[in-house]
């Protein structure tokens, strides 16, 4: 899983945002050409949030959307990102997580100690 930012074409999915709909709507003419779609995992606003679980089933139906149709992009993941919820979003399909909170309110342990434990 990648941990560091990168400038790419991408597409956001917010929590109302519904994975299936949206594909209805023809997402797979977005999906085609973007490089990766991010996937709020808190309500965006502020950081220090909870992750919401219910956004795994977003992760997975966007899995699923790129593997039925052979298609090459990132799946993002932002907010109440740990080593804990970073497992979870891994399994679900994510590649791409941001950690900000995690990362930089590390207590005694190094940032670099913090990021090597959500790349295991």
């Amino acid at each position: 899983m990648k941990i560091a930012p990168s400038i790419l074409s991408a597409d956001m999915l917010n929590l109302g945002a519904d994975v299936q709909k949206v594909e209805d709507a023809g997402i797979e003419s977005v999906l085609s050409i973007v490089d990766q779609v991010l996937v709020m995992t808190v309500d965006p606003g502020f950081g220090g949030q909870k992750f919401i679980p219910e956004t795994l089933e977003k992760i997975r139906q966007l899995h699923q959307i790129k593997e039925e149709r052979n298609l090459n992009f990132d799946i993002e993941v932002d907010g109440g990102i740990n080593e804990e919820t970073v497992k979870l979003c891994r399994e679900a399909g994510a590649t791409v997580a941001v950690a900000g909170s995690y990362v930089f309110n590390s207590g005694n342990e190094t940032h670099a100690e913090r990021i090597n434990k959500l790349r295991n």
